[in-house]
């Protein structure tokens, strides 16, 4: 009999992640996976396109819950979930990173004694104002196994005396960033016909997250800030614009050298990213993927939970002015994080 698996994704970066163990598991006779779309990201561009492009199976079950507070989210998605499992009656719950979707599948597998795994565990800020921190956090806890992208996130969960079912399996994006330059490779005319761009005279970015966009005078920091970057490497800022931050753009004049664009899929991302001369995010997820197309980056944050793409030279602060000697990265793996978490698994 097959175990049943069902998978809980509900923004872009989950998606990703997702379509790495999917491909995986689907080379396993011994899995069924169900996936359960929350509806957190909900703009086509956010949400659909990556499924079609990444062959993720389509969801079984589609919520679509979002534009609410942090509360009303998390609680919609919970009832929601546990009558899923209730009528699924799962033998495992996997859920990816730290977003409310993730606290919600958390939750409620944990009162159903089902088992969890948490893809993406150990990460911290240590900034606890931020929602993604809590989620990590409790998310963490509940979890029965923790599968951890680095080491650092493995010390950070034994100091919070989380030692059993925790395992080092490299970060499953990468494997995702390998699968998406293959892609590039195999449509580089298409994408050089649509984009018209040239390496290294441009800077990728993306603002999005709550404590950049709901404050204006900040997002107004972040913007004045870009422009004068932009204008002192003598490069052009190439922006597209989350739904999220849509309605803040239209207060501001357009500046001649930033372009704003719609949403991209994941492989335009991918092909920008890897001919930008430098990436301005508050992502999480960009931090690193700069890093795996070997591109500096400049954190819209005052702290990251990536601590090692600053320690080796890959990323920094917006407010520090430079950056560490650069060093490779070698907690992130192989590109095998998706085969090492199905291995164990198949163990247990």
């Amino acid at each position: 009999m097959k175990k049943r698996v069902v998978t809980i994704v509900g923004a872009r970066p989950q998606f990703i992640k997702a379509s790495t163990l999917s491909r995986e598991i689907k080379n396993h006779d011994v899995f069924e996976e169900i996936v359960i779309h929350t509806g957190q990201h909900f703009d086509k561009n956010m949400s659909d396109i990556f499924f079609d492009e990444l062959k993720i199976s389509k969801p079984k079950y589609n919520f679509d819950i979002n534009s609410c507070s942090h509360g009303k989210m998390t609680g919609q998605m919970l009832i929601a979930i546990e009558e899923v499992f209730l009528n699924e009656k799962p033998d495992l719950v996997l859920v990816y990173g730290d977003t409310n979707s993730t606290l919600a599948g958390a939750i409620a597998a944990s009162k159903l004694n089902i088992p969890l795994a948490h893809v993406e565990a150990g990460l911290r800020s240590f900034n606890r104002k931020v929602p993604e921190e809590i989620n990590r956090l409790l998310t963490d806890h509940l979890s029965k196994f923790l599968f951890c992208p680095t080491k650092q996130a493995l010390k950070n969960l034994k100091i919070e005396g989380i030692t059993n079912g925790v395992h080092h399996t490299g970060d499953i994006m990468y494997d995702a960033t390998i699968f998406a330059k293959d892609y590039i490779n195999k449509n580089l005319k298409k994408l050089n016909n649509k984009f018209k761009i040239r390496k290294n005279e441009f800077g990728l970015m993306t603002i999005h997250r709550q404590e950049s966009v709901n404050n204006k005078i900040q997002f107004s920091k972040l913007l004045d800030y870009a422009n004068k970057f932009s204008k002192k490497n003598n490069i052009k800022i190439l922006f597209p614009v989350h739904p999220r931050t849509k309605a803040l753009i239209k207060e501001y004049k357009l500046m001649s050298n930033f372009s704003f664009l719609d949403p991209l899929s994941y492989f335009e991302i991918q092909y920008l990213l890897s001919n930008a001369f430098v990436v301005l995010t508050d992502s999480g997820s960009l931090q690193k993927e700069a890093y795996f197309h070997k591109v500096p980056c400049v954190t819209f944050r005052s702290e990251t939970e990536w601590v090692e793409t600053v320690k080796n030279g890959w990323n920094r602060l917006w407010t520090e002015n430079h950056y560490e000697s650069r060093q490779k990265i070698f907690d992130y793996g192989d590109g095998n994080g998706a085969k090492n978490i199905i291995n164990i698994l198949l163990e247990n």
